[in-house]
């Protein structure tokens, strides 16, 4: 390693290897923490003792040919208020985060070139690539950085990334009150958070240490845009002004979306095979994408559902990937709504559940049980807590303790697809009336039930793999951020999520971590069940392929080989 590269490392590098060495941290832990504070994937790995990973040079992949994909199509304008994997999949050809989450977990560097963070975790530099073009003709650079921020950071846009970065962000009253006299709050950007060096280097300065700041740039509502993106209507569709190797040649919502290689100019990540990327919309019903698997119709798909894992295994020319993740589903109860405001009711929900079994029935044991809070044993700061047990004694304490000894009558909304959404409520449905509570199942086309799922009172959500367990929970169930679908507000939450995001070492953190888990499964304002695997099936032609954990699409590598 060089003097300049040395000069550079944050100072808790060296103390980090010496716990390795000792024992005191897993190789996954170092990894982890290693490459979020700036140390590149390559120099990690040497550092732990282990062979770089990286896009290998394939000597025989082969240039050309249109690969297909069964995935819905859905609405794809602005990258700052997606909401689904799907859009996500499509724009990313196009047009490129920041960072990006490796096959082994590990942030990498996509349109920033390299980071660097100050011993306190509030203030982070990036450096940005010099050699990536928009296909607009501009050149990338640090004004399109800070105007993607300032998008994102200010409310009326709706983004997802205010609770992501919220670090940059300030509330303050508003003067005006609610219907029920509480004070109007409003989160917007904090002064000085986005400073720009140079015209390829930004420096973000945070209120409070955030560890978790590269991870956040990954995620998909996190593509970059061009800096003229409102100018031009703000409409990726429309103006597909990108950064990636592919542009948009045909879109249309519930049925295609077709890309092919751009030819303006040079990629700056290097060679690209495929020439085309087709997405095909089947529809919700699984069954459809196994048809046209089965019939060569299509390539590969977004994911198979479980449920279809052994008609698939059976088809001659097809291959299933696996991969143990993050994905899940929770039942949410909104905390403010009756009767979900109580939380004994809440808990007796909770003690009726058995984990394992849950597993078992809704996803045939393919994942693992979850704990009620959110956070996962693949998340580098997970910490285990007791097991947690059926107890139908004490949900009928905590039932009579409710207000509710003679039982009660809910309903939980759920959509159609896929199955094991609406048979986790089934489930669920079940393993409660024993403790005198009767809830009722109302399935709903995927469409209506996303038109209310923010209103709905008790409603289930999947949610989607995230590399940290505190991305999750900033997400989520931070007080006041646009996808706490729970309106959970809890302020000793939000400030120990605080504390958790400025902790390097990994054991530290990961008690804090454990203080977070407790402070949720105590609330009980989820039932969460199980962490499921995702399955993507492709015909055996396709090379270069893999299931990744969250379903992202990452096709620049793939090539069809016949």
């Amino acid at each position: 390693m060089s003097k300049k590269s040395k000069d550079k490392m944050h100072p808790y590098i060296p103390e980090l290897v010496n716990k390795l060495r000792k024992g005191e941290v897993t190789r996954r832990d170092f990894l982890n923490t290693a490459t979020l504070l700036g140390v590149s994937a390559g120099a990690a790995y040497a550092m732990a003792g282990l062979p770089a990973p990286g896009r290998k040079a394939h000597a025989a992949a082969k240039k050309g040919g249109n690969l297909r994909v069964s995935m819905n199509v859905k609405a794809t304008d602005d990258p700052a208020t997606f909401d689904w994997s799907e859009k996500g999949n499509v724009a990313r050809h196009m047009t490129e985060s920041l960072v990006r989450i490796g096959d082994d977990g590990v942030a990498q560097p996509v349109l920033a070139e390299s980071w660097s963070a100050s011993e306190d975790l509030k203030t982070w530099t990036f450096n940005l690539r010099k050699n990536a073009t928009w296909s607009n003709g501009d050149a990338f650079g640090a004004d399109d950085v800070i105007f993607n921020f300032r998008r994102w950071l200010d409310p009326k846009t709706g983004s997802s990334n205010q609770g992501r970065f919220s670090s940059m962000t300030t509330t303050s009253d508003t003067g005006n009150k609610d219907e029920n006299g509480n004070a109007i709050m409003s989160t917007t950007e904090a002064g000085g958070a986005l400073e720009k060096i140079d015209d390829h280097t930004v420096r973000f300065n945070l209120n409070n240490a955030d560890l978790a700041l590269p991870e956040s740039m990954a995620d998909y509502p996190a593509l970059i845009v061009n800096r003229r993106f409102e100018d031009d209507g703000g409409d990726l569709i429309k103006n597909p002004v990108g950064t990636g190797p592919y542009t948009l040649k045909e879109f249309a919502i519930g049925e295609k979306a077709t890309l092919v290689r751009r030819t303006d100019a040079p990629w700056w990540g290097g060679e690209t095979y495929l020439d085309k990327i087709s997405y095909i919309d089947h529809g919700d019903d699984p069954a459809a994408q196994v048809a046209a698997l089965a019939s060569d119709q299509v390539d590969t798909n977004y994911q198979t559902s479980i449920e279809q894992v052994g008609t698939i295994k059976n088809i001659a020319d097809l291959e299933i990937y696996e991969r143990v993740t993050a994905q899940t589903g929770v039942a949410r109860m909104h905390v403010t709504a009756a009767p979900y405001d109580n939380k004994k009711l809440r808990q007796a929900i909770q003690a009726c559940v058995d984990h394992d079994k849950m597993l078992k029935f809704v996803y045939r044991g393919r994942g693992g049980p979850a704990e009620d809070h959110h956070v996962a044993p693949v998340h580098p700061e997970y910490a285990e807590l007791p097991k947690l047990k059926q107890d139908y004694d004490k949900a009928k304490k905590l039932l009579a303790e409710a207000g509710y000894a003679d039982g009660i009558e809910l309903r939980i909304d759920c959509v159609a697809n896929p199955p094991w959404e609406q048979n986790a409520c089934l489930a669920l449905s079940e393993m409660v009336k024993p403790a005198g509570i009767d809830l009722k199942i109302n399935i709903m086309p995927g469409g209506t039930y996303w038109d209310v799922w923010a209103s709905t009172p008790f409603g289930f959500t999947a949610w989607t793999h995230r590399a940290l367990g505190v991305q999750v929970l900033n997400l989520a169930y931070r007080s006041g951020v646009a996808w706490n679908e729970t309106n959970y507000s809890n302020p000793e939450f939000d400030k120990t999520l605080d504390q958790a995001g400025g902790i390097l070492d990994p054991n530290e953190r990961r008690k804090v971590t454990r203080k977070l888990e407790e402070i949720l499964q105590d609330d009980a304002i989820i039932s969460q069940s199980l962490w499921r695997s995702v399955f993507v099936t492709a015909n055996k032609r396709v090379k270069g392929l893999y299931a990744q954990v969250a379903l992202e699409h990452h096709y620049n590598g793939v090539w069809l080989d016949g």
